[in-house]
């Protein structure tokens, strides 16, 4: 079993950057496909990006492709979400998860792991 921690989170203007960390417990983190999900008020949550255990393999949805970079570091037991050119669209509660495979995932029912989720604020 593996714990997430997110941090990161804040207010940022419209074309603003901030970079997300997802920490995480345990030796086994190298194990886990990771992947990226955000929820907005009165919206399903969505996948942003995934990424395979190695890191050699990403995906991320068309909505940030071009603005957002999706990277782990399995010495350090972290996954990390590079986010530019925000964009108010871009406000959501962000949260890390992991699914126990080895190939990256895009279906949320696929993550076993969650955590608790850290909020962006994407000011017009």
């Amino acid at each position: 079993q593996v714990q997430l921690v997110e941090s990161g989170g804040g207010l940022v203007q419209a074309g603003g950057s901030l970079r997300l960390a997802c920490a995480a417990s345990g030796p086994t983190f190298s194990t886990y496909a990771m992947g990226w999900f955000r929820q907005a008020p009165g919206k399903e949550r969505e996948l942003v990006a995934a990424i395979s255990r190695s890191g050699r393999n990403t995906y991320y949805a068309d909505s940030v492709k071009g603005r957002f970079t999706i990277s782990r570091d399995n010495a350090k037991n972290t996954m990390y979400l590079q986010m530019n050119s925000l964009k108010p669209e871009d406000t959501a509660v962000y949260f890390c998860a992991a699914a126990s495979s080895i190939m990256l995932h895009t279906t949320l029912a696929k993550y076993d792991f969650w955590g608790q989720g850290t909020q962006v604020t994407v000011s017009s």
